[in-house]
């Protein structure tokens, strides 16, 4: 993995993955102009999580590159785009700039070669505990759709969807398989359900 120079959008609970969109709405000062820095480029913006709280927080190490796939521009200076998930980045260090937005120089991954899959008893888990879970909180879903889904546009979009806490999202980031995150994400599942079951709380 080569190291690269990455312009970061630091957003505690927005979880990006490779293949993924994310929807966002700009409209601090900062974030425009990593927007019209991106689009006067290669269209290519770091998403990250903070650690913490402030100005300047400490960032998470693993994060995810997104191309902007689509923009649209509103007349008072924000943006509506979509943010497509390109691969994971490790951060190596924060680099000194003027610009208002942030920079890190990162490693990327490569793209995986071909898509993941997770065996018929995984998958056929991950269903079966997404409707519990859908059921103790109330959701609507449209099963028949959701059968339809390949692995990975299932447990990915489910990781991003999901309302965990922001650390819980990062465990799904970094994590290294499908098989692995949707372990994960079913583990989440049940914490949260035994959570809303003993007494309405979430998971923070």
């Amino acid at each position: 993995m080569a190291a690269t120079r990455v312009s970061i959008f630091p957003l505690a609970g927005a979880l990006l993955l490779p293949g993924m969109d994310l929807p966002l709405h700009i409209f601090e000062p900062r974030y425009r102009a990593l927007i019209h820095d991106a689009m006067a480029r290669d269209r290519r913006i770091g998403m990250i999580q903070p650690r913490g709280d402030g100005p300047v927080p400490p960032l998470y190490d693993v994060g995810c590159l997104g191309h902007v796939s689509h923009i649209e521009a509103l007349e008072d200076g924000r943006f509506n785009i979509i943010l497509t998930g390109l691969a994971r980045f490790r951060v190596l260090r924060e680099l000194p700039v003027a610009t208002q937005f942030r920079q890190v120089e990162a490693e990327v991954e490569q793209a995986r070669g071909e898509d993941e899959v997770l065996s018929a008893v995984e998958r056929a888990a991950l269903e079966q505990e997404s409707r519990r879970f859908a059921d103790i909180l109330g959701y609507v879903v449209d099963w028949t759709a959701v059968s339809r889904l390949d692995d990975v546009a299932l447990v990915n979009g489910i990781a991003q969807i999901a309302p965990f806490d922001p650390a819980s999202k990062q465990t799904l980031l970094e994590a290294d398989s499908l098989s692995e995150r949707s372990e994960r994400i079913m583990q989440l599942m049940q914490i949260i359900g035994r959570i809303e079951r003993d007494g309405g709380a979430t998971l923070q």
